[in-house]
């Protein structure tokens, strides 16, 4: 007999008690205050609009040193009937490092049996395979500490939108940049523009996140790369992650659909030498009033 999605929202339910009585500590387990009521809203009424996707975080202590790994999950309504996303994620880990850890990972994964809940599984695959990956890393950076510089490189990522309205993704952006100490703003309305700048493999990260699973009208339209002896810090345009919101053209009731003042955006992308950056995402070239 075919799996309900109520059926599977249940399950998931029930792995998420399992893994609060495995992580009771206060950071251990991670997870929006509204994502678990939401479902069990759901379930009581599964005539209303599915909820959202349940998507939490679990932070692992690798090895004698208690090196930090995030399991970073995101379930599809009808898990465990279909397979979990999942990724590993460590600061103590570079790009490679952390790609090969999450190949070998989804590869783990990918050979259990189908239907079973398995995220407990996961974190036990990560809490026994880590080490080696934390050991090499380690080893890596004492040999390139030796050498006369570590060069680093600022990622700046220029992403466009069609729009960007709700509070709740506007909440994932800042909390995801903040996660990943990603400098540069959110530009809300219509368009949209976001610009996240750090290190590489944490603005792909954010870009992952963000857009998945399914952001429509969303794409990169521009990324610039600079590499520095030393910390990128020197090298960022911007000193938060700020909160852009101009004087609005036209407002149209309940659609709230207005367009944002270009003008003022123009004005503020040039007080942080990106200018140039207008044409690349309006494909107009930008000037401003003589006001």
């Amino acid at each position: 007999m075919a799996v309900t999605v109520k059926e599977c929202l249940e399950l998931q339910l029930l792995e998420v008690e399992m893994l609060l009585s495995m992580f009771p500590k206060r950071g251990e387990f991670s997870v929006d205050a509204d994502a678990v009521p939401s479902i069990q809203r759901y379930l009581r009424n599964a005539d209303g609009a599915l909820p959202p996707q349940l998507e939490y975080r679990i932070a692992l202590h690798v090895g004698e040193a208690k090196v930090k790994v995030e399991l970073q999950v995101l379930l599809p309504h009808m898990y465990p009937q279909v397979a979990p996303q999942l990724f590993a994620r460590s600061d103590a880990l570079h790009r490679q490092q952390q790609l090969q850890l999450n190949t070998r990972l989804a590869s783990h994964m990918s050979s259990l049996a189908a239907g079973d809940l398995c995220v407990c599984e996961a974190v036990q695959w990560v809490r026994d395979n880590s080490l080696p990956f934390l050991e090499h890393s380690t080893a890596s950076s004492e040999c390139a500490s030796g050498e006369v510089r570590v060069k680093e490189m600022l990622h700046r990522m220029w992403i466009y939108s069609h729009h960007i309205y709700r509070q709740e993704l506007r909440k994932k952006i800042f909390d995801c940049a903040k996660k990943l100490n990603l400098t540069g703003f959110c530009l809300t309305g219509k368009p949209g523009v976001i610009c996240v700048e750090g290190l590489r493999e944490n603005c792909e990260e954010f870009w992952r996140v963000i857009r998945y699973p399914n952001w429509k009208h969303i794409s990169c339209k521009h990324v610039e790369n600079v590499e520095v002896e030393g910390s990128i810090e020197n090298l960022r345009l911007f000193h938060s992650f700020e909160d852009l919101q101009f004087q609005a053209h036209g407002d149209y009731g309940l659609r709230n659909d207005y367009h944002m003042d270009l003008g003022q955006f123009l004005e503020f992308l040039k007080q942080h030498q990106s200018g140039h950056i207008f044409q690349i995402l309006f494909g107009v070239e930008g000037k401003l009033s003589d006001n």
